[in-house]
């Protein structure tokens, strides 16, 4: 089995676990990405393997991008950075997207434990996965819009395809936080339990779908799931384009700070 940096991996049976281990809020980037990518493709390959779970360290599930990362050393920073760009630690958002659709090409049922926020990017990540197991204390957000960003990571087609376009524009314009509770009554989430049971109760679902055929769950989940990482392919690719001009906006460079700041951000539209 391949060694990760940012992600452990191991199987349970029947069962491959991928934990996100960048405690306590597992930030998003390009690297942790690939690796759950690179992990579902061992899956893949594995035909012991019929489901996954994708769980997380520490008190966040993912809390998205970390805008301000302390490792961004200005002796060694970009020239993103250099120009103050907020989303410079994100590695380059073209390749993260291209391992965001490798997760949506992965073959076999993923069951997501988030036991607490996942935001942005994170959103992202628990919603490529077939099914959500939640609990109260859990927070969901696509905080985008608050940022002065734009959604990424084929959220505006796998968002809408959960919880219907207009809840998906509730939570894109409001960029609100979405309890775990609100997203087991909007079918954000499939199981609502409390805390410290998100990951066995993943787990359970995970060796529920796991004692049915294997090739009967690859060519149901083909099925169900047809041309959805096509879609998703030509998503982030208006995503990304979207993204590429507001990252260099005042308004952008306002968000990040605003919310580095804990305060309400002061738009000018420009």
């Amino acid at each position: 089995m391949v060694k990760y940096t940012d992600i452990g991996v191991e199987t349970r049976g029947h069962i491959g676990i991928i934990e996100l281990q960048k405690p306590p809020l597992n930030f998003f980037d390009a690297v942790l990405i690939q690796q759950i990518a690179n992990a579902l493709d061992e899956f893949d390959a594995n035909v012991d393997i019929r489901a996954s779970v994708l769980c997380a360290q520490g008190k966040a599930f993912c809390a998205g991008a970390d805008f301000k990362d302390p490792n961004r050393q200005e002796t060694v920073a970009s020239e993103a950075a250099k120009q103050g760009d907020p989303a410079d630690n994100l590695g380059s958002i073209s390749h993260l997207y291209i391992e965001a659709v490798r997760i949506y090409r992965a073959n076999k049922p993923v069951v997501a434990a988030v036991h607490g926020a996942a935001i942005g990017g994170g959103l992202g990540l628990a919603v490529s996965a077939d099914f959500r197991v939640t609990c109260p204390e859990a927070r969901f957000v696509a905080n985008f819009t608050k940022l002065g960003f734009h959604p990424g990571f084929g959220l505006t087609v796998a968002l809408p395809e959960l919880i219907g376009k207009n809840n998906a524009e509730l939570m894109f314009y409001t960029s609100r936080r979405v309890t775990g509770e609100e997203a087991y009554r909007m079918g954000l989430a499939n199981v609502l339990v409390p805390q410290d049971q998100v990951r066995a109760e993943a787990l359970k679902l995970a060796n529920e779908i796991a004692e049915c055929s294997p090739l009967g769950l690859i060519s149901t989940r083909a099925t169900m799931r047809a041309e959805l990482a096509d879609r998703i392919h030509k998503a982030t690719e208006h995503e990304l384009k979207e993204q590429t001009w507001l990252r260099s906006t005042e308004d952008f460079r306002e968000g990040v700070k605003a919310t580095a700041e804990r305060r309400t951000a002061t738009f000018r539209g420009c």
